[in-house]
């Protein structure tokens, strides 16, 4: 069964370092592509992994851009804009505080790698919870195929609770904030190349703080295109950053 919202744009609020912050240079050489230039790169081989090999383990946070997700992708609701969410977004910046998270740490989430607050952050949670909560009325209504693919990957009683609610199974007290690094990774010695690689490259961010300074509209134009920055709004700041006015190849 086909998915109107399929072919729809996605839209969704996210973290991300600035473009010219360490951790966005870095981030955006390790994944081969950067979400605010759209600026792509090769992807050099890693230990005995070749280059088409950590091109593949790598694909969905290329995709994606490197981020932490707020609230997750959604097609738009028929009676909103784009416009209108942009707007909306940038009122909700103005009234939120920048949240210093106090260490990060590189870890093996089952078998993807990402960088995570080391313990529990949860002035980061609640702002995750609320932009949940607080930009659904966007959101467009998930089709019967997205939730029947959702459910394919086996929910939880209480994850299929809050697919049907909110459109997504891992949110609330069922998601973890995350900056995703890999793929699945699922060859043990692969996993531990790659980790060992990691740990070296973003050794200056692990065990460091992180200060979450803006909230990012990504935009996706169609399936299987890069998500991009669209628009950048610092948090308490009043005024946005930055928006996109071109669209990615």
């Amino acid at each position: 069964m086909s998915d109107p919202s399929a072919e729809r744009p996605r839209y969704a609020l996210y973290y991300a370092p600035r473009a010219e912050e360490a951790l966005a240079i870095v981030a955006s050489r390790w994944l081969g592509r950067s979400p605010d230039t759209g600026e792509a790169r090769d992807i050099p081989p890693v230990g005995s992994i070749p280059r088409e090999r950590l091109s593949e383990l790598v694909a969905d946070p290329r995709l994606y851009g490197f981020h932490g997700t707020l609230k997750p992708p959604m097609a738009l609701a028929d009676d909103v804009t784009e416009r209108d969410l942009l707007d909306a977004v940038g009122a909700f910046a103005a009234t939120e505080r920048q949240i210093d998270v106090p260490l990060l740490a590189l870890v093996e989430l089952g078998d993807f790698l990402a960088l995570v607050p080391a313990e529990r952050c949860a002035v980061l949670q609640d702002l995750a919870d609320r932009c949940v909560i607080e930009f659904d009325a966007f959101r467009r209504p998930a089709g019967v195929a997205e939730l029947t693919r959702r459910r394919a990957a086996g929910l939880s009683a209480r994850q299929d609770e809050l697919l049907r609610r909110w459109g997504y199974p891992y949110v609330m007290e069922q998601g973890r904030f995350h900056l995703t690094l890999t793929g699945h990774v699922k060859d043990p010695g692969e996993r531990a190349t790659i980790l060992a690689e990691l740990q070296d490259r973003f050794a200056p961010f692990i065990d460091q703080p992180l200060a979450v300074r803006d909230l990012c509209v990504f935009r996706q134009p169609a399936p299987d295109r890069p998500f991009t920055v669209l628009a950048r709004f610092r948090l308490g700041g009043g005024r946005r950053l930055t928006t996109q006015v071109w669209r990615a190849a």
